[in-house]
């Protein structure tokens, strides 16, 4: 016999090996075809901007949400001949709202930081070329100081 616990929001349910033996009674509800939010897409059949769809990555529902809608709705209904050009302001105020949450959207550069100090030499290595690259730039300066420097405006007659 089974057993159900809750413990906060959850609902625990224990089942045993007779439980697993008999079919299930669950009755499974048959998706609606007219659910305008149902694989959608982007943009629903009514021309609608979808929200909820997954390929937003969540950017409607953050902190800088509001922004993002506004910037993507102009864009959207743009009809400039410059598609978009008219939403400078709306993609200047999402720019700065997330600018303020660098933590939940980081720059591009940032990012591929992350992805070459992944990728960096470790640190005897790095020491290693800091020591030779100081070495080199010494030797040029040696180089340089040593280099004879031309004499054209300064002929003897």
């Amino acid at each position: 016999m089974s057993s159900v616990r809750n413990e906060g929001k959850d609902r625990i349910i224990f089942v045993t090996k007779e439980d697993h033996a008999t079919p299930s009674s669950a009755e499974l509800i048959e998706e609606d075809p007219n659910d305008p939010y149902e694989e959608g897409g982007l943009i629903l059949p009514s021309g609608e901007i979808n929200w909820n769809c997954p390929c937003l990555g969540g950017m409607a529902s953050g902190p800088c949400g509001t922004e993002f809608k506004d910037a993507f709705s102009c864009f959207h209904n743009s009809k400039e001949e410059v598609k978009g050009s008219e939403c400078l302001e709306q993609f200047r105020a999402m720019q700065e709202c997330m600018q303020r949450y660098p933590e939940l959207y980081p720059q591009e550069d940032e990012k591929e930081q992350e992805q070459s100090s992944e990728t960096k030499p470790t640190s005897q290595d790095s020491s290693s070329a800091e020591t030779s690259g100081a070495e080199s730039t010494s030797a040029t300066e040696q180089d340089s100081s040593t280099t004879p420097r031309s004499t054209e405006g300064s002929v003897e007659s």
